[in-house]
């Protein structure tokens, strides 16, 4: 059972929460008010390093959902958040990756980009990537750089469908080094963590909401998190009750979960 009145801090997932594609799910908007009017912080996570928190700021505000760009925590905003905690300024880095993921570990100077000599691969989608990008990785793995990966989606969708991921472009480099990467995103716990932290919160009080029960839902679990599952996404009910990862609790959307929330709050009122 998930209890509410422990809650201080919420993390959404966005695709299959948020919205689906280009249409946008009912009951963001009461939801978040809700939110606001009790002061519980809350942010959207997304394993997606390819954009910017500036262009998911646009990308929803098109979809009409307000939300600043200091709310969305990309896997890639993770990882240089990570890595900042790690290495120290100046660390040389080389990318295998797109904007997102670049703004995020060289906007302010911290890191340094190095195509020849790196300490760091850091590798997230790149959907223009070369064979000369991947070969370079190799060879600085191969030579000692750290291999660390955004997330280890294996797809990506598309308007043509399933494209490769980040995930797949780790599992080229694995294959071509025998080294397993650092990964940051959903599952692993270090994004949820991280977005904790940024929140203020503590992982008990922090809720996170998705869609899917082996990113989202197996991620909150690894952080010691509660969870709630929405039925507007991947996930089915069936899947959360009979398969091995169980959420703390299943709505049918957002407005089911506002409902239930505020149920609670006026049983104990």
């Amino acid at each position: 059972m998930l209890a509410f009145t422990t809650i201080r801090a919420v993390l959404f997932d966005m695709d299959g929460v948020l919205y689906r594609g280009q249409t946008p799910l009912p009951g963001v908007a009461d939801l978040w008010q809700f939110l606001r009017e009790r002061q519980i912080a809350f942010a959207c996570i997304t394993n997606n390093a390819s954009m910017t928190p500036q262009q998911y700021e646009a990308k929803l505000a098109a979809m009409g959902i307000a939300l600043p760009a200091e709310r969305v925590i990309t896997s890639a905003q993770a990882t240089a958040r990570y890595l900042r905690e790690q290495y120290p300024a100046g660390t040389r880095v080389f990318v295998v990756g797109m904007q997102g993921l670049r703004e995020a570990l060289f906007a302010d100077g911290y890191f340094v980009e190095d195509d020849h000599a790196p300490e760091l691969v850091v590798q997230g989608a790149d959907f223009t990537l070369t064979y000369e990008r991947l070969k370079r990785a190799t060879l600085h793995i191969r030579r000692g750089a750290r291999f660390i990966s955004t997330n280890p989606d294996r797809t990506f969708p598309s308007e043509e469908g399933l494209i490769p991921g980040a995930g797949a472009i780790a599992a080229a480099l694995s294959a071509a080094t025998d080294v397993t990467p650092l990964v940051i995103g959903k599952p692993a716990p270090t994004m949820f963590l991280i977005g904790a932290a940024i929140l203020g919160a503590t992982p008990a009080q922090t809720l996170v909401v998705g869609d899917r029960l082996d990113t989202d839902i197996a991620g909150a679990i690894a952080a010691g998190m509660p969870s709630a599952l929405v039925l507007t996404g991947v996930s089915t009910a069936a899947e959360a009750t009979a398969g091995p990862i169980h959420p703390d609790l299943i709505v049918a959307d957002l407005p089911d979960l506002l409902a239930r929330w505020q149920a609670v709050e006026q049983d104990g009122a």
